[in-house]
């Protein structure tokens, strides 16, 4: 799985007053947590481990295009973006969770 890790295109944050973009792990797997975290609560349980879920489900948008520099995306999984990006309410929809607002 993938999330956006650009340093130059990432996320917008703050930190101590300072408005930065960021990108890499350091951003991405936040997001994962953030959107498991909600998941979990919107399903009042915790999901486990989703890698098998998300191997045989369709909640990720596939990338297709672009390289991290040493590989390239391609259809299905590859080893620059993995499965794709994640389609939270898909994910949600694979994990058996309500619709969350």
């Amino acid at each position: 799985m993938s999330g956006e890790a650009d340093p130059q295109t990432g996320y917008l944050v703050r930190v101590d007053g300072v408005d930065a973009v960021i990108g890499g792990t350091s951003a991405v797997a936040p997001l994962w947590a953030g959107l498991i975290a909600r998941i979990n609560s919107a399903k009042g349980s915790p999901v486990g481990f989703i890698n098998p879920h998300l191997y045989r489900g369709s909640g990720l948008n596939d990338v297709t295009y672009g390289d991290n520099g040493g590989y390239a995306a391609a259809i299905g999984w590859d080893a620059c973006s993995g499965l794709g990006t994640p389609n939270g309410r898909k994910i949600a929809d694979l994990l058996g969770a309500p619709a969350v607002g």
